[in-house]
């Protein structure tokens, strides 16, 4: 059996698993501050029910995503051990950083959260919803750092053919920290946003006794959905913008783009052919990705045929998602304009056919996250630290094919009954509805079942 295959499988599995709930998370946390907010401001039981009842789901899934990220943690000695040796260095200064100045943050308020609804005044609570965001935007930017640090090293000196920490600011601060960073937030609060607006789409499709619940929802979610789908376009060029000096194989093959080319097209759609070197069915707007990669219509963009064929990466796993990902951005915007046109009109509870696509995209924004994830990861190979350390020189081969193959087979199982149990909480939650958000209690009974399910 191929371990370095099977172990890039077991990664992947776990890691795109685990990356549903922090996606979910970060923007939903943002807009529990702003339901919240609210309350605070008006002082309504309405509003009180509301902010409880999507604090409530916040909670639910951080704690599953605190259950499925212990996993990839033991994988790294387990499967990768050669590969922690060699960042080793590097890594744990943001590893560190990340547990002891953004989890413990987080995990802490959302303690209140749970808890403190009837032993602190609504103002320290408010606090707390800005804090449990701030923690969980601020941990997504130290795990994106030191994976920013595998696309562009720097901050380092080799010393015996390991990279040692040299400077940890510019390491820390790599070339394409921010832009990642804030591509990669700015795809979470989308994908909390269509969570919540597809949930509240349900409410107005089924529970219709809880009508201006979900019309109070959707006025805020729309609004956040139409910023961040709009703003992602432009988040997106400035990271594809950072791709081009450090990693030119990378957007070769992100854009199918075979051979060098002066005033190279951005590609809309096509399908591409590694072996014939060309892409079939291609269509393009003319120069406009050497504007957007270079600033000048008429530079050339480097094609696949500058790099060894040992240094491509997988093609069809970098090209397809990039494309599909920017579908979804054009989707998300169509769908919140729609939807805000809906709500003006006071249409959108009749409108059944907006609410089940609503319905129908809640998983969608985590996809394009997942998609965006798979392009830079994928797009990154061979390499699993750029230019420095190659994948399969990072996997230990001293764990056998039989045993790899056996950890993924149990991990799908696992997930997949940590899942049904998230979902039965979720519908159990739907089920309640805003009149029981108040209750903590049960939040914290759910919390203890899916640890359970988790140890």
């Amino acid at each position: 059996m191929d371990v370095l295959l099977l172990s890039r499988i077991q990664f992947a599995l776990t890691a795109a698993f685990h990356f549903i709930f922090p996606a979910l998370t970060i923007g939903m946390a943002w807009l529990n501050v702003v339901f919240y907010g609210k309350y605070l401001s008006s002082g309504k039981a309405e509003d009180q029910k509301l902010a409880y009842f999507w604090i409530n789901l916040f909670v639910l899934t951080f704690v599953m995503g605190v259950a499925t990220g212990i996993v990839m943690v033991f994988q790294f000695g387990t499967n990768w051990a050669d590969y922690v040796r060699f960042v080793g260095d590097i890594f744990g200064a943001p590893l560190a950083a990340e547990a002891v100045l953004a989890f413990f943050l987080e995990a802490t308020f959302v303690g209140v959260l749970v808890w403190g609804r009837d032993k602190v005044s609504k103002k320290f609570y408010f606090v707390s919803t800005i804090l449990v965001a701030f923690g969980a935007t601020l941990s997504a930017f130290w795990i994106i750092a030191a994976n920013s640090w595998q696309q562009t090293p720097a901050g380092y000196i080799l010393v015996e053919g390991r990279p040692v920490l040299d400077n940890f600011m510019a390491a820390v601060f790599n070339p394409s920290t921010i832009p990642r960073y804030i591509h990669t937030v700015d795809a979470c609060i989308i994908a909390g946003s269509l969570f919540i607006a597809g949930l509240s789409a349900w409410f107005l499709l089924y529970r219709k006794e809880h009508k201006e619940f979900a019309l109070k929802t959707l006025r805020v979610v729309l609004v956040f959905l139409l910023v961040s789908s709009v703003a992602q376009f432009a988040f997106g060029h400035m990271h594809t913008v950072q791709v081009v000096k450090p990693q030119p194989a990378k957007l070769a093959a992100m854009e199918g783009l075979f051979e060098s080319e002066k005033g190279a097209p951005l590609l809309m759609f096509g399908i591409p052919d590694a072996e014939a070197g060309k892409v079939g069915f291609a269509i393009g707007i003319p120069k406009l990705l050497s504007i957007m990669a270079h600033g000048d219509p008429d530079s050339v963009v480097l094609g696949l045929e500058e790099f060894p064929r040992d240094e491509w990466a997988p093609l069809y796993l970098t090209f397809y998602p990039f494309r599909l990902m920017l579908y979804l951005g054009g989707f998300f915007v169509l769908l919140s304009v729609v939807g805000l046109l809906l709500l003006r009109r006071n249409k959108i509870a009749e409108a059944k056919w907006f609410l089940r696509l609503s319905v129908l995209s809640i998983p969608l924004g985590v996809a394009a996250a997942e998609l965006g994830w798979i392009t830079a990861e994928i797009g990154r190979q061979p390499w699993v630290v750029y230019n420095l350390l190659r994948t399969d020189q990072a996997v230990s081969y001293n764990v056998p094919g039989e045993q790899v193959l056996l950890s993924i087979v149990l991990f799908c199982v696992l997930y997949a009954l940590l899942f049904l149990v998230y979902l039965y909480l979720v519908k159990r939650r739907l089920a309640n509805g805003p009149e029981g958000a108040d209750n903590s209690s049960d939040t914290a009974v759910e919390s203890n079942l899916v640890q359970g399910g988790e140890r």
